[in-house]
């Protein structure tokens, strides 16, 4: 597998149901810096065809297979070290939210799971939207078959849009305030109140959103956080400059009229938050993961598939949580 045929699975993926054709797979690889004709591209799909990463579909085109999925998460693997803490920067910069008229894209992340259990799941989610432990309350929901952003929800499946905590970062960046994603980690609840993170995977050093290795993990326990007081969540550590803590306070409060409450803690200057150290003339920041929800559903048993930062969304066409209740 070389460059050129990963990235014509990139562009497939992009479209899992849809049948693709050379002329657009052409046309999308000049994203990724490839220069190809259709007839090269063509040369590359029958070699991907014999291996089983993609199916043809006549003169029509193209869809990857799971083999070719498959093959696309775990090729080059050395290559997406550091692709997390990029996503992050670049969908930062992309969203433009604006908190004083509450328009405008946030991030989201999107997770699939079966239409059955969609009562269990709302049912499941709702003492942890009612918790300080949720970014936010404001969610989107989609049947199978329809799209959340340019994300197609599979057939048989409900797709559940959350605000993602990137979305602060972008406030942030919006605002004058550089921010640093340092962890993504797993955090310990004593007494209703954050007490230490007791695991950590740096952003730089991911190929894989941390959140969702943690779940997946079996490492959470958000439901116990909510109903015992004791419990761990999935939260973040980021940094800012020194010189913007009281510009950060401001804006914390300012989220959370508008309904977006995903900052726990601000720390001091130059002073360790919750156990960790920080950067000279920097402050900690304690941010709660989006996908606290979607973790209390996977600690009830019931299986998820999650797409961490996947979406750039409309705030203004989110709804309330209990919107659905």
């Amino acid at each position: 597998m070389n460059k050129t045929m990963l990235s014509i699975l990139k562009v497939l993926d992009k479209k899992p149901d849809s049948i693709v054709g050379s002329r657009e797979i052409s046309r999308q690889l000049t994203a990724h810096g490839i220069d190809l004709t259709e007839r090269t591209v063509r040369y590359h799909l029958r070699i991907l065809d014999e291996k089983g990463f993609t199916k043809v579909y006549g003169k029509e085109g193209r869809k990857i297979t799971m083999e070719g999925r498959e093959e696309l998460s775990q090729a080059l693997v050395s290559e997406k070290v550091g692709f997390v803490i990029n996503k992050i920067e670049s969908l930062s910069f992309l969203s433009d939210f604006d908190l004083a008229e509450k328009t405008g894209k946030i991030i989201l992340n999107v997770t699939f799971f079966p239409e059955s259990v969609m009562d269990d799941v709302l049912e499941i989610m709702k003492g942890v939207f009612a918790s300080k432990f949720s970014m936010s309350d404001r969610v989107i929901i989609a049947k199978g078959g329809e799209y959340i952003g340019d994300i197609i929800v599979p057939e048989g499946h409900m797709g559940f849009g959350t605000v993602c905590s990137v979305t602060i970062n972008g406030i942030f960046l919006k605002a004058g305030i550089p921010v640093t994603s340092r962890f993504g980690g797993v955090l310990q609840i004593d007494d209703g109140e954050p007490s230490r993170f007791v695991a950590l995977i740096s952003y730089d050093g991911s190929s894989l959103d941390p959140l969702e290795i943690f779940i997946k993990s079996s490492m959470t326990d958000v439901r116990g956080a909510i109903k015992n007081n004791s419990g761990k969540i999935l939260a973040s550590f980021r940094e800012i400059p020194l010189v913007c803590i009281e510009k950060a306070y401001d804006l914390k409060t300012k989220m959370q009229e508008k309904g977006i409450s995903g900052i726990l803690a601000i720390g001091n200057p130059n002073q360790k938050l919750l156990e960790m150290p920080v950067g000279i003339d920097k402050v900690g920041i304690v941010v709660v993961g989006g996908l606290n929800p979607i973790a209390a559903v996977e600690e009830a048993g019931i299986p998820t598939r999650s797409r961490a930062m996947s979406a750039l969304y409309e705030y203004s066409k989110l709804i309330r949580f209990k919107e659905l209740l």
